[in-house]
């Protein structure tokens, strides 16, 4: 399976993992799935770390590569992908991983139920 965190899950996942359920947990330690962080995930993490609205650990995207998650790029074909979707969901962020995970073939891993009327494939974290 290919995933796509979103990011509670990540902090969730490279912090404090008793927060994932126990399907998340189990997806994401599959050695056989693949596990993708969306840049702007990255981008979105540093950008309310700057303003106070969280605290990541130090070297945090570090330790997400050594969790062996792989960061996936933003691409015209997903930007073209966010112009489609309805507005079910206002922040961009989100809006961006559904367009990545319908574009990559990736299932999304995350607690938030706005992404359900989207139709992505998710994993309840």
């Amino acid at each position: 399976m290919r995933l796509l965190v979103d990011a509670h899950v990540l902090l969730w996942a490279t912090v404090s993992s008793t927060l994932l359920n126990e399907a998340a947990r189990k997806a994401l330690d599959d050695s056989d799935n693949e596990v993708f962080v969306s840049v702007t995930t990255a981008w979105e993490l540093a950008i309310k770390s700057n303003i106070g609205k969280l605290t990541l650990p130090p070297q945090f995207f570090e330790l997400v590569e050594q969790a062996g998650y792989e960061f996936l790029p933003l691409s015209l074909d997903h930007i073209q992908h966010y112009q489609s979707l309805p507005l079910h969901h206002r922040d961009p962020f989100d809006r961006i991983l559904v367009s990545q995970a319908f574009c990559e073939g990736l299932t999304l891993v995350t607690r938030d139920p706005l992404f359900e009327p989207y139709g992505v494939s998710t994993i309840k974290a």
